[in-house]
């Protein structure tokens, strides 16, 4: 475990991304992921889709997700070795929001400033991700050199602040 890991230092590390896997489950309880461009608002993560997607339909039927983060890693003037990703995961519940729902700050960051046509605004939805439980991380907190032994990369931390019980499950 990694010893100098808070939430705090995996939400300022989630505020940099902005690429996530998420994972949802069907009506007929089958397990699909879909890439998605994101931003952090108030300690949750909002993406934004059509309301007639498919990952729109599961969200409602199901607002059980995962997030996984992927943090791109690099050893500088050595750019053609590859290293693993270093990732953030966790489950969360999902909500989704009519762009009406959405404060007008949060709007213009999803939309990095552009101007929604009306007609846009009518067919799109906002997902609205809370993080629960715990951060599991790999990579976050340690240098790429480290990342190198999986026992002193990974680790987990609560949410809100703090470590998480022993055996708490993300």
């Amino acid at each position: 475990m990694i010893p100098n890991l808070t939430s705090e230092l995996v939400w300022a590390e989630l505020e940099k991304q902005l690429f996530a896997v998420l994972g949802m489950v069907t009506a007929q309880q089958e397990a699909r992921t879909v890439g998605v461009v994101y931003v952090v608002h108030q300690r949750k993560l909002y993406i934004t889709t059509r309301k007639d997607t498919w990952k729109a339909r599961h969200l409602a039927q199901n607002p059980h997700v995962s997030l996984t983060v992927p943090i791109a890693r690099r050893i500088p003037f050595l750019p053609w070795i590859k290293i693993p990703a270093a990732t953030i995961t966790f489950p969360g519940r999902a909500r989704l929001l009519s762009v009406d729902e959405v404060p007008a700050d949060l709007l213009a960051k999803l939309y990095r400033g552009l101007e929604l046509e009306p007609e846009i605004r009518q067919e799109t939805a906002v997902i609205e991700v809370q993080p629960e439980k715990s951060f599991v991380t790999y990579g976050v907190g340690v240098s790429t050199m480290t990342m190198r032994h999986p026992e002193k990369s990974r680790g987990r931390v609560s949410v809100n602040g703090g470590q998480p019980a022993a055996g708490n499950q993300a």
